[in-house]
């Protein structure tokens, strides 16, 4: 798992942020908000499920395994993600500079990846 966060959600997260100041410019509240939408709408559902997919190809799940896993774990961590980053990143986007961003998330995500680590990881 730790080679997941190292060779992409790090890489994907960052160079996301970076996209995302571009798209929605400015650092108000109305922004912040703005940003977090974006994200949440467009960047997190992807997301996860490319990192539950990853995580199912590195535990040796063949493609229908896979896809039998996510169909069946991809609403439920959806949902979850919903609960815990939408207030998280409003709190980020408004109050944490860009460059500051990720070490923020890699902070709340030690407990978001612990659930995808477990919801990956269920049978």
């Amino acid at each position: 798992m730790m080679s997941i966060g190292f060779f992409f959600v790090g890489p994907v997260i960052g160079g996301w942020y970076k996209v995302l100041d571009k798209l929605v410019t400015g650092g108000t509240k109305s922004a912040a908000l703005k940003k977090m939408l974006v994200d949440q709408v467009c960047f997190a559902p992807c997301f996860l499920g490319a990192f539950l997919g990853i995580s199912g190809t590195l535990n040796g799940l063949t493609v229908e395994e896979n896809v039998v896993k996510l169909k069946r774990d991809y609403t439920d961590a959806l949902i979850a993600n919903y609960y815990l980053w939408p207030p998280v990143q409003i709190a980020n986007f408004y109050f944490i500079p860009l460059n500051h961003r990720l070490a923020v998330v890699q902070i709340v995500a030690v407990i978001w990846n612990s659930y995808l680590s477990w919801k990956a990881n269920k049978l």
